[in-house]
């Protein structure tokens, strides 16, 4: 009995936490699993860098020089190793730019930030509709219902105006050369040009369509004058390509754009454009011939040359066939087989001064487009000159 009983009093000594024997014992084990504990996961951290180390040695010499001869290569430089490799680094960057953006610089289209700088052009004060005239104009474009016309007018003395359709997009056709001709001038007082520096024609500037330049021999000499001119009374699109490469092309012409306030307007082709992608508004277009008279904008000099420019046009069978005579127009058409239009400001015999503007997408080459504009030309001023604003 005694074997049991010294058994039974030993293993309660071994686990008894109170008797030192036991505390001893207990910590003891407790240590050696530590140890044990450490040396595994040190083991199997060795393990992994050891992994890591193999499939970094693998990486480096199979699948790096695969990727880097067959996609790194061929789209960062270009080479012509993978012709069938056709990508494009903006749309990887930017996948929405395809289809979400506000801004088209140099072949690419950006989502660019909103404008927090203050536009440069001055804004025009508008106060009420000229509901009459408004409606005059909607019943007239009723009898076209082949057209779709956007129409602004804008009273200097009153600030009223009629807007139809003024505020959607339209392309420019030759009306873009406004703008083109106003950054010219902007160029000019910043020093970066003059009226008197020589430019020659080149076949890279030649362009069809309007314009008798691109009947010229080749390397003719011509003055910024010149160009601007015939850029303005024969819409000639050769001198426009000249005078807008002269300024920084469509890059800084869209970036002066933006600066200026206009959202909506973009030149995106070199002249003649006939698929109509150069684009504006009725409105915005508006606002540009209004700030040819901002002498924050313009200097009393550059206003009086694209005056002159503007009075001198050629086409005198939109806008200005529904004016009297004695009426002086400053203005710019465009004309490309779905869209016609005519843009300018309009100065009566009483004194009275108004911008008109109009486009109107048509059926191909359509003859509608200029009665509408002539029709709506002669209502507009029949209701400026006779109604009291």
């Amino acid at each position: 009995m005694a074997a049991p009983q010294y058994k039974q009093a030993y293993t309660h000594k071994r686990f008894d936490t109170n008797s030192p024997y036991g505390t001893k014992y207990t910590t003891n084990l407790r240590r050696v699993r530590r140890v044990k504990k450490r040396e595994k996961v040190q083991s199997n951290n060795s393990l992994q860098i050891i992994s890591v180390i193999i499939l970094f040695v693998v990486f480096a010499l199979f699948v790096s020089p695969v990727y880097t001869d067959n996609i790194v290569r061929p789209i960062i430089l270009r080479t012509e190793k993978y012709p069938q490799i056709k990508t494009d680094i903006n749309l990887l960057a930017f996948p929405t730019s395809a289809y979400l953006y506000n801004n088209h610089i140099l072949g690419v289209n950006l989502l660019s930030g909103t404008e927090k700088d203050k536009p440069q052009m001055q804004k025009l004060y508008e106060t009420y509709h000229i509901n009459n005239l408004e409606k005059s104009l909607e019943n007239l474009a009723a009898s076209y219902p082949a057209l779709r016309p956007s129409v602004y007018v804008w009273d200097y003395e009153s600030g009223k105006y009629a807007d139809i359709n003024a505020q959607k997009v339209y392309s420019t056709a030759s009306i873009i050369k406004i703008p083109v001709l106003i950054q010219l001038f902007r160029a000019i007082e910043m020093g970066m040009i003059s009226l008197d520096d020589k430019i020659s024609m080149t076949d890279y500037y030649k362009s069809e369509g309007s314009g008798s330049l691109q009947f010229k021999g080749q390397n003719a000499v011509y003055s910024v004058d010149e160009l601007a001119r015939v850029m303005i009374t024969e819409s000639d699109n050769s001198a426009t390509n000249m005078l807008m490469d002269a300024t920084g092309g469509m890059n800084a012409m869209n970036q002066s754009l933006r600066k200026w306030g206009m959202k909506e307007t973009r030149v995106n082709d070199w002249l003649p454009d006939l698929a109509g992608t150069n684009v504006t508004t009725a409105k915005e277009m508006a606002a540009m011939l209004y700030n040819i008279d901002n002498p924050n904008f313009l200097t009393l000099n550059s206003r009086e040359k694209i005056v002159d420019y503007m009075s001198h046009v050629h086409n005198n069978r939109l806008i200005q066939a529904g004016l009297p005579p004695e009426a002086i127009f400053i203005h710019k058409t465009g004309d490309i087989g779905k869209m016609l239009g005519d843009a300018g400001i309009v100065y009566t015999p009483n004194g009275k001064k108004y911008i008109v503007v109009m486009l109107v997408n048509r059926p191909y080459n359509s003859p509608q487009g200029k009665d509408f504009i002539v029709q709506a030309s002669s209502l507009i001023y029949n209701y400026m000159t006779n109604v009291n604003l």
